[in-house]
This record gives C-alpha cells, structure tokens and sequence, in this order.
C-alpha cells in the first residue's frame, strides 16, 4: 500500500470514528432527554392519578353525607308529618267536644279549652257548690248531668276531675281545715256524681289543687271567681305519650285503650290524691 494511501485511509477511519462518536454521544443526550421527559410525564400522570382519586374520594363522601342528610331529612319529615297529624286528630276531637258542648258553654255553664296540649272542660265552683261546701247545688247536678252525657261516649278514654280554689283560707263553719281538704272533697263529689250518671268508674281519678294553680291573679273577686273551678282533664294515651329513648314498655301493661281494673276503695274507683301533679 503506498504511502499517500494509507494516509487517506487512516484519514477516512478516523473521520468515520469521530463522526460515529460524535453521533453516539448526540443519542446518548437525546436518550437522556426522552428518560427526562418520560420521567417528567410519570411524575405529571402519578400526579394527575392522584388528583383524580383525591377528588373521586371527595365526591364519594360528599355523595355519602348528602345521602345520611337526606335520611335524616326524610326521617325527621315523617316525624313532622306524624306530629301534625296527631295535632291535627286532637284538634278535631277538641272541636268535636266543644260542639257537643256548645249549647252548656253559650250559657255560661262550662268552658272547653286546651291546657298544656290537652282537652279541659272547666266548669265554675259556683255553678256546682254553694260557698265553701262540697254539697252539689240542684244546678250543679243538671250540669254535671249533661256533662256525663257527652263524656260516657269516650268510652277509651280517661278523665281528671281536678278541685282549683282561691287562696282565701277556710273558714268555720265549713267543715274542711283548708283549701286542700275542700278541693279535693269537690273534685271526688263530682267524680262520683258522674259515675252515678253512666260514667264508668275506672275512667275517673280525683285530685284537689287548693289554690295553687291560679288560671287569673288572685288580687280581685274576678280573678278569685275564675279560679275556684272543676276541671275535667282528658287524660294522654300511651300512644300519646312521647317516647323514652331506651325505655321499654313494660310486658304485662294494658293496651292503651284498655281502662285500668275498678279501685277497691269506698270511691267506687275514685281516688283523691292530693297535689297530684298535671304536667
């Protein structure tokens, strides 16, 4: 081989070296490159992937907590509407009372009012007994006589004859120490002329409050007048009752429509109790 050829050929070689080192190295950057940037949309999918499951939890609880909301709303709506049906059934039933009532309340004979959520017929001391007495006046017996008429038709339900006073002490010559003893004697009169009258015995339970639940200031005749009275007080079934969160009722107890056994007490199942509370 002649000199110049060898030359031109080494030349060649080492052009050929460089140029395919400098072509390797331009793929070894632009590989790196690509590594970067697949490296870089890695980070940007785990990131997005991330995002997407944060917000798809997001959703689900928000999606849970609208769906338990929307229980409780649907609950609490039918609790509203079963209320307001019971409200409703008890307002019927106190406009019933009040019509049959009607003709003794245009007379001025007895009131029918709703006390603390339940039905109240008021009937005047004054209408029933002479002043400081428990004797029913020939006018008190009629009106009780009518009463018992529209009450004896309730036959589920039970009633409280409460005995109200004023707070003017007794005085000889009655025959009661206080206004305790006067009305609880009134309320237990009155009980039993109603169930001489056709009411059933276990419907009725007697309690004497003497003064102390006022309906008017005691400070004027007026008010004295409006607070001696009988109350007949339509007494709650157990349906009626609200319920006791982790009460349970009781086995052995009657239905709620069902009256209690008759009292073996000389009342003929008329019970005084003295100061027994209403509310």
């Amino acid at each position: 081989m002649s000199n110049g050829l060898w030359k031109a050929t080494t030349l060649i070689f080492l052009l050929t070296t460089a140029a395919a080192g400098g072509y390797a190295r331009h793929l070894q950057r632009e590989v790196a490159k690509a590594g970067a940037a697949v490296g870089d949309h890695a980070g940007k999918l785990a990131e997005c992937t991330r995002m997407r499951d944060d917000e798809r939890a997001l959703k689900e609880k928000a999606l849970g907590e609208a769906s338990a909301t929307l229980g409780a709303t649907r609950v609490e709506l039918d609790e509203l509407r079963a209320e307001r049906a019971e409200n409703e059934k008890r307002l019927a039933a106190f406009r019933t009372l009040t019509d049959k009532f009607r003709r003794m309340i245009d007379s001025g004979k007895l009131q029918v009012a709703l006390v603390h959520g339940r039905m109240v017929v008021k009937l005047p001391a004054g209408v029933l007994f002479p002043s400081g007495s428990a004797e029913l006046s020939k006018e008190g017996k009629d009106a009780l006589h009518d009463v018992a008429s529209v009450l004896r038709t309730m036959k589920d339900r039970r009633f409280m004859v409460a005995g109200h006073t004023d707070n003017v002490p007794v005085v000889p010559p009655s025959a009661f120490k206080n206004n305790l003893e006067l009305s609880t004697a009134r309320a237990v009169t009155v009980a039993q002329h109603l169930v001489g009258a056709g009411m059933s015995a276990p419907q009725l339970v007697a309690a004497g409050y003497a003064e102390h639940e006022p309906v008017r200031p005691n400070t004027s005749e007026a008010g004295r007048q409006e607070n001696r009275r009988i109350e007949l007080v339509l007494l709650p079934n157990v349906t009626e009752m609200p319920e006791i969160p982790g009460a349970e009722r009781d086995a052995g107890a009657p239905a709620p429509s069902a009256a209690p056994p008759p009292s073996a007490s000389t009342d003929a199942g008329v019970a005084p109790h003295p100061l027994a509370p209403r509310r």
